[in-house]
């Protein structure tokens, strides 16, 4: 979509989806407390004036942002937890190994860095990332209690438990690829999450 923003002298047309893409790499490479509006102006190729005038204030273009960021990266960690003919234990590697993968661009991810601190002017902010992992954390466990009526979790596993600890794991990766980790690494954090999973959620005892 076009927006003319109105300024002194001619009428300057953007882009307006162009210009969030650009804000949405602004985000996440410095967050929400550290993109400053001369940061995003300057990688929007616009002024705060239009900035203002297309998306409100920052708070808001944020929210647009994780919104474009969302719906690029969300799929896939539904697809992979809700891939056919996959067991629970598949699943959540699947999701993890494809978060190593996108991570490995030593990027991270929005949804865990956008805000890492609480403070009086990003709260509202804080809270919504908050509650967006949480929503992630709750397909883990969803997964998890169909692996029990498919019978490839035990019935004692606690579910809420070991959500809660894949839901870390995926969370860590991305703070450990902000954090120079490689690939390699990252892929040999889920290794090691993966050989947890026995002793998380015990064998499966099926009847003779």
């Amino acid at each position: 979509m076009t927006i003319v923003a109105k300024e002194r002298g001619r009428p300057r047309k953007f882009d307006r989806d162009q210009v969030l893409r650009q804000a949405m790499e602004v985000f996440l490479d410095r967050g929400y407390d550290g993109a400053s509006i001369g940061d995003l102006t300057t990688a929007m190729g616009i002024n705060a004036p239009s900035l203002y005038a297309a998306f409100g204030c920052k708070e808001a273009l944020f929210r647009e942002a994780l919104d474009l960021y969302v719906n690029a990266a969300g799929p896939r960690t539904r697809d992979e937890l809700h891939k056919r003919d996959v067991t629970a234990r598949g699943a959540i590697e699947a999701m993890l190994r494809e978060a190593a993968r996108r991570f490995g661009n030593g990027r991270g991810c929005l949804v865990v860095l956008g805000a890492t601190h609480r403070t009086a002017d990003n709260e509202a902010v804080f809270h919504d990332l908050a509650e967006r992992r949480n929503e992630t954390q709750a397909l883990i466990r969803r997964r998890l209690k169909q692996g029990v009526s498919e019978g490839d979790v035990p019935a004692t596993t606690d579910i809420a438990t070991v959500a809660a600890f894949y839901a870390t794991v995926l969370n860590g990766l991305s703070l450990q690829a902000r954090d120079g980790a490689s690939r390699k690494q990252l892929m040999g954090v889920v290794d090691c999450a993966m050989k947890a999973w026995d002793g998380l959620v015990g064998p499966v005892t099926r009847p003779a």
